[in-house]
């Protein structure tokens, strides 16, 4: 992309409330490539996820976003510091960084100017690290629904940048020496409310939304229903993340 395309500030709230937490295992696992823990940068940190589970392992923590209203959502930290900034253009001084990490965004950057910045901000023995995660598993009968809704219901009002995700960040080019990766999941215990606002969450349900003046949900709601059963049983639910990570 050649210019930033904001698909998540007018629902920064529901963004921030229920997008799924990155496992700590994934942060622990990053951590143990890095020479030096002095300071992270989190780029398109949303509403800062990824942001506070680096302060596990590091002293400081940049988080940027180019969309106003999702740094005005994310969780404080003593150690994070947020600014609103492109992820091609950070307000960062060269060599300033141990690791450089990217969660579920990479789709929205220009990556040719944004590893470019990126190198240089990188200090030697530096680590880049970028992933993204695949649609939630739950049960084949409750998936199926889900599927249906993501393809059929919402699926004409993803961006074109969306194939990125559904690739696994695959096709992007890598400048970095990549490393093999472990296999990575994100879990978490949810009831029907909880992924019904999950779904609301998505660029796609509110791009459906504007366009046609109608809930997407209600296309799926009596169906997703009869799946799940009683809207209070929680399930677990299971996204696979793709993780791409290499060194300067």
């Amino acid at each position: 992309m050649s210019a930033y395309s904001d698909h998540f500030s007018d629902h920064a709230g529901v963004y921030a409330r229920f997008r799924p937490r990155y496992p700590q295992a994934l942060f622990d696992y990053l951590a143990t490539h890095v020479r030096c823990h002095e300071r992270a940068w989190d780029c398109g940190t949303g509403s800062g996820q990824a942001a506070l589970a680096l302060t596990r392992h590091f002293a400081s923590v940049i988080a940027s976003d180019p969309s106003t209203q999702q740094i005005a959502n994310a969780e404080r930290h003593a150690r994070v510091t947020y600014l609103v900034a492109a992820a091609e253009r950070p307000p960062l001084a060269a060599a300033s960084c141990d690791l450089i990490t990217v969660a579920q965004a990479l789709h929205w950057f220009d990556t040719p100017r944004f590893f470019a910045a990126a190198k240089s901000i990188l200090r030697a023995g530096g680590v880049m690290a970028v992933w993204c995660y695949e649609l939630m598993k739950i049960k084949p009968q409750i998936d199926a629904v889900i599927d249906h809704y993501y393809q059929a219901v919402v699926g004409p009002y993803w961006p074109p940048q969306r194939r990125l995700v559904e690739e696994g960040y695959r096709s992007i080019v890598f400048p970095f020496e990549e490393w093999p990766v472990p296999s990575i999941a994100m879990e978490a215990e949810l009831d029907l409310p909880s992924v019904l606002g999950y779904l609301d969450s998505w660029s796609a349900a509110q791009r459906y939304r504007k366009a046609r003046g109608e809930e997407p949900q209600d296309v799926i709601r009596d169906t997703l229903l009869e799946a799940w059963g009683d809207p209070a049983q929680r399930r677990l639910v299971r996204w696979p993340v793709c993780l791409r990570i290499g060194g300067n």
